[in-house]
C-alpha cells in the first residue's frame, strides 16, 4: 500500500535532511506545517538536529514564530493548569491531565512545540458536577449551547460542554471518560485513574500512565476525526520512543490495552506510526497486536486507503481525487463508533430539524 509522501510527513520522518530542501520544497513544507500545527514541532526537531542555522532564512523565520507562540502558549498554560487545580482542589476531585497540557506539563517530548487550544481534564464521573460548579465559582462558564446539546452532552458522551473563563477566554474540556459512553468500546474510566501518575514538580497535578496515555491518543485518533490527523499520530510516534526505552513497556501495552478494549485502535496506531515515521516498535508487539485486533483483509484494505489520505494535511498539496471522499467517509465512522444506529440517527435528524443558531451580539 502506499505511503503518503507529503513534504511534512518526510521532514518528520527524517528531520536530519531538513538542510537539504529546496526552497521550492520549503514552500509547500510550510504551508503543509502550518496547516497540519506542526511548524513549532519541525523548529524543535531542527534544533535537536542542530540544523537551524543551517536553514534558509526564510523557512527559518516562519519556524522561528511558530516556536514563539508554542512557547508562550506553554507559559500560559503552565498559568491555566495553576488555576484549575485551585478551584476544584477543594473538592476532592483529583487533577489528571490529558493529551496536550499533559505533555507539555509533564515534560514529554510530544510536548515540545505542541500547540492546543483547550486543557483537557479528566475527573471521576462521581465528582463531575462538583468540579464543574467549582470551576464556574472560579469564573468558567458554558457558552452557545442549547437545551438539546446540553442533554447531548451530559447523557451521552464522555464530557460535560466546554467551558470558557469570562476573562481570559481559556477553554476547558472536563471528561469522565476518554470515549463517550455511547460508543461501540468502552475503556472503563476507574482503571484509568488508578494508574494515574503524579507530575514532577506539580503537586495535586496527574497524567495517565505512560501505556494509557498512548491509548488515549490512539483512541482520540482512530475512534474519531482525522482534522489533526498527522499532529496526533506524530504525538504517538514521540511518546512510543521516549516510553519505549523505559523497561516494561513494551511488555504491557498489548495486554493493557486489551484490558481497555482498545486493542483495535492500537494497532492502527502501531502499524500507521511504523508507516509514516517509522517508528522503532518491536516485532513481537506488532505480532502481538496483530494476533488479538487485526482486521479483516476487506476492512483492513478500506482503512487503510481511507487513511493514506487522511493522516496528511488538509491540504492541496497533499489531496488526489479521492481525498475529500476520505475524509468524509471517516467522519462517518466516527460518529458510528460514537453511537448506536437509532441515536445517530435521532441526533443527525436533530441537528438537520434545527441547526444551531448564530450567537446574537
Amino acid at each position: 500500500m502506499q505511503t503518503p509522501d507529503c513534504a511534512i510527513v518526510r521532514a518528520l520522518r527524517e528531520p536530519d535532511r531538513l538542510d537539504q530542501f529546496s526552497m521550492a520544497e520549503w514552500d509547500v513544507l510550510i504551508r503543509q506545517g502550518r496547516r497540519a500545527n506542526l511548524l513549532a514541532r519541525l523548529h524543535w526537531l531542527a534544533q535537536e538536529k542542530n540544523l537551524l542555522a543551517s536553514l534558509p532564512a526564510a523557512p527559518r523565520a516562519h519556524l522561528e514564530a511558530a516556536r514563539v507562540i508554542a512557547d508562550k502558549q506553554a507559559t500560559a498554560v503552565a498559568w491555566e493548569v495553576r488555576k484549575i487545580h485551585e478551584a476544584i482542589a477543594p473538592t476532592g476531585a483529583p487533577l489528571i491531565l490529558l493529551k496536550g497540557a499533559a505533555y507539555r506539563m509533564a515534560a514529554l517530548a510530544a510536548g515540545r512545540g505542541r500547540v492546543f487550544s483547550d486543557v483537557d481534564i479528566l475527573v471521576p464521573k462521581q465528582l463531575i458536577n462538583h468540579a464543574e460548579a467549582a470551576l464556574m465559582l472560579h469564573g468558567w462558564v458554558a457558552t452557545q449551547h442549547d437545551a438539546y446539546d446540553q442533554r447531548y452532552y451530559r447523557t451521552w458522551m464522555h464530557e460535560i460542554p466546554p467551558l470558557t473563563h469570562i476573562r481570559r477566554l481559556s477553554v476547558i474540556d472536563v471528561h469522565h471518560a476518554i470515549l463517550p459512553e455511547t460508543a461501540r468500546l468502552h475503556p472503563d474510566p476507574a482503571l484509568l485513574l488508578a494508574a494515574a501518575q503524579p507530575v514532577v514538580d506539580q503537586p495535586g497535578v496527574y497524567t495517565l500512565a505512560p501505556a494509557d496515555m498512548v491509548l488515549h491518543s490512539a483512541s482520540h485518533l482512530f475512534c474519531g476525526e482525522f482534522e489533526h490527523g498527522l499532529r496526533d499520530l506524530s504525538d504517538i510516534d514521540l511518546l512510543l520512543r521516549e516510553f519505549g526505552i523505559v523497561a516494561g513497556f513494551w511488555d504491557g501495552l498489548v495486554a493493557r490495552a486489551q484490558r481497555l478494549d482498545l486493542a483495535r485502535p492500537l494497532y492502527y496506531a502501531l502499524h500507521w506510526a511504523v508507516r509514516l515515521f517509522a517508528t522503532p516498535i518491536p516485532s513481537p508487539v506488532l505480532r502481538e497486536i496483530d494476533a488479538c485486533a487485526r482486521p479483516s483483509t476487506p476492512a483492513k484494505q478500506l482503512m487503510n486507503a481511507l487513511l493514506q489520505r487522511a493522516l496528511v494535511p488538509d491540504h492541496v498539496s497533499c489531496h488526489d481525487a479521492l481525498s475529500a471522499t476520505a475524509r468524509i467517509l471517516l467522519y462517518t465512522r466516527a460518529h458510528w463508533l460514537r453511537m448506536p444506529p437509532h441515536l445517530l440517527a435521532y441526533h443527525l435528524a436533530h441537528k438537520a430539524l434545527f441547526p444551531p443558531r448564530a450567537a446574537e451580539n
